[in-house]
């Protein structure tokens, strides 16, 4: 169960490939695309394996007045959304939802220090654009696993020729970016979990003031491989395997048992569920619980984490009452 949203009849206006793992695309609404801040993002319907799901995109750059972009990393180990976005073409009709924004620019500060990992440079695209053109402080530091694997890199030099660092297959030393930030610097970063947690921690260790920051997170990355697992819930008389390529989330909708979500990314914690029990280890991949609260194992957010082994969990369903 969700919130309800509008959705709009759309198609694939143009395709273009950004690094032998990233694609670009442009998708035009039937009645034209609405106007957006930075750091929004598109909600889009695609079929995986036959059945419609929804995954959410961030808009890249800012609005022409013509079509939204977004860019889509192929993850061949992934949960299949990727891999049916890479099997859109020219044309193709699809459904999206309006432009919506959980990872909104602060224009009040001084100065901002972006950071993104791989795929997460997508919203932070058009951030910089605006940040340039109204003359804030700006510093982006890019990290990816290989130079091949920079999309918009190009562009993002011109824009912001020094202030703009990358690196490739190398630790970026958070603790050294934020000390040499002035007082008031807001920090937006977008990337993996494992990032998002060592910039929490450096952040946290500075004493920085933790409403200074800011993240988006896809919730794709985690401790482990993925990888089958079995879930019980009790109260539902339940028991099956989740399998590999399918989310905690998604075997529980298609099992019957009606969970509350929004996000879809780990952030809201809409969707954290009670643990009874864990057979394994739980791979905590969201950004909403805290440490402690991930090393207790006493609560898992179902969109986006897994189990490695087996668990039980506990539903908020309980039975009518007379």
């Amino acid at each position: 169960m969700k919130s309800s949203q509008t959705w709009v009849d759309a198609h694939v206006q143009s395709i273009r490939d950004l690094t032998p793992t990233v694609r670009e695309f442009s998708i035009r609404p039937t009645e034209g695309p609405l106007p957006y801040a930075p750091g929004s993002h598109l909600q889009l319907e695609v079929m995986v394996h036959g059945r419609p799901q929804v995954r959410s995109y961030s808009l890249v750059g800012a609005p022409d007045g013509e079509c939204y972009r977004i860019a889509v990393k192929r993850l061949d180990d992934g949960k299949g959304g990727s891999l049916a976005m890479w099997q859109l073409a020219q044309g193709d009709r699809l459904r999206i939802s309006e432009p919506q924004n959980h990872f909104p620019l602060a224009w009040d500060a001084p100065a901002c220090l972006l950071v993104a990992g791989g795929i997460g440079i997508t919203p932070l695209v058009g951030m910089a654009q605006a940040l340039l053109a109204r003359g804030t402080r700006l510093r982006m530091v890019y990290g990816v696993r290989s130079a091949d694997e920079l999309a918009y890199a190009g562009e993002l030099k011109q824009a912001l020729g020094d202030a703009l660092v990358t690196s490739v297959g190398q630790k970026i030393e958070f603790a050294a970016e934020i000390a040499s930030l002035p007082a008031g610097t807001q920090l937006y970063v977008c990337g993996p979990a494992h990032m998002l947690d060592a910039v929490r921690r450096a952040w946290a260790l500075a004493g920085r003031p933790m409403a200074d920051l800011r993240y988006e997170t896809f919730g794709s990355s985690g401790r482990f491989a993925p990888q089958a697992f079995r879930l019980q819930i009790p109260r539902h008389q339940l028991d099956i395997m989740v399998p590999a390529d399918c989310s905690l989330l998604d075997a529980l909708e298609g099992a019957g048992v009606q969970t509350l979500h929004e996000c879809k990314r780990g952030e809201c914690g809409l969707c954290a569920m009670d643990v009874v029990a864990v057979d394994g280890a739980i791979d905590h991949r969201d950004v909403y619980l805290s440490e402690h609260e991930k090393q207790a194992n006493s609560r898992i957010c179902a969109c986006v984490s897994r189990v490695v082994g087996s668990v039980t969990l506990d539903s908020a369903w309980r039975p009518d009452k007379l």
